[in-house]
């Protein structure tokens, strides 16, 4: 009987020691495998980073609106690259590029294209509207344009040398040959210069000239360099074709735009490859949110997604 307890207890020693190796092993895997976890590589409206190619007509408007973004969503990487308008649209087909900023939209024969291609259809809407400023010398003794004058000179029947803001396809160059040239070919007068920059830096040195750019290069007022414009060229006046009163001229302003004064006026559209809600969406909803369209119109542009009117009020005196 001694025997058969030793033989029974020591089968239960040897169960419980069974037991107590099997949890150690498990634990020690489980221990091991501390590799941390990887983190989804998607993009969030708050986090991540993404490619955007924007209309180089607009840079100085989309530098504010993304420098605010960074500050306001640290976690945040968004990589700009500034182009043509033509090469924009060229990159919204790669894979890499999220966003382009541009002033146009797409056509329906354009938005079926990247839904068969994609299996949806981009997003697409108007963020603000800007316009083209004509700019003359400051000595220049014409600074007052009708449209038939602006047209001689594109056409080339006004032989005066019209500087243009690129070598390619801009948005400023589509936008002229559609509203004022309405297709017709420029004229040998019509000359390219590298961007925006250099056309205001090659009218202000000589009065012979005249130069289409962007109105965010040379509207804003609260840009010191854009301040110091003002010293050697001027904003020209451009006849007002909607106006009811004849002989109106209008200067590209915030104001000239939002009441259609400003004949030149055009949209800053946003055209968004995104299935689902990601970084592109987020900015996006910023530019079109409160803080991004202050910053529109700080730059002296019209927001397209909120009026921020002023209200004259009266406070009654209490009895």
């Amino acid at each position: 009987m001694a025997d058969f307890a030793c033989t029974g207890a020591l089968r239960v020693r040897i169960k419980m020691m069974k037991r107590v190796l099997y949890y150690g092993v498990l634990l020690f895997f489980v221990s091991c495998d501390s590799s941390p976890k990887k983190e989804d590589p998607r993009d969030t409206p708050n986090k991540g980073e993404i490619n955007i190619s924007v209309d180089e007509s607009f840079k100085p408007v989309i530098e504010e609106e993304l420098l605010v973004h960074h500050s306001a969503f640290p976690k945040t990487r968004i990589h700009v690259f500034y182009k043509s308008e033509a090469a924009c649209f060229k990159d919204l087909e790669s894979d890499s590029t999220r966003m382009i900023l541009v002033a146009k939209g797409l056509t329906d024969a354009e938005a079926k294209i990247f839904e068969n291609n994609l299996s949806y259809r981009p997003q697409y809407g108007i963020l603000a509207y800007d316009a083209v400023a004509v700019i003359v010398n400051k000595a220049s003794r014409d600074s007052v344009f009708t449209m038939d004058q602006l047209k001689d000179i594109l056409s080339g029947k006004n032989n005066i040398t019209a500087v243009m803001d690129g070598k390619n396809a801009t948005s400023t160059v589509r936008f002229l040959k559609d509203s004022v040239l309405h297709g017709a070919a420029f004229g040998t007068n019509v000359v390219a210069s590298e961007n925006s920059q250099q056309v205001v830096d090659i009218v202000s040195k000589n009065p012979k000239l005249i130069g289409f750019v962007g109105l965010s290069w040379v509207g804003d007022l609260y840009d010191k360099k854009q301040e110091a414009y003002q010293e050697k060229i001027r904003l020209a006046s451009v006849e007002c074709t909607a106006c009811l009163e004849k002989d109106m001229y209008a200067k590209p302003s915030q104001a000239t735009i939002t009441y259609g004064e400003y004949p030149l006026a055009r949209p800053l559209y946003y055209i968004l490859k995104e299935n689902e809600s990601g970084l592109g969406t987020g900015l996006m909803n910023f530019m079109s949110m409160e803080r991004g369209q202050l910053i529109f119109r700080r730059a002296f542009l019209a927001p397209a997604k909120m009026a921020f009117h002023v209200r004259s009020g009266k406070i009654k005196d209490a009895d």
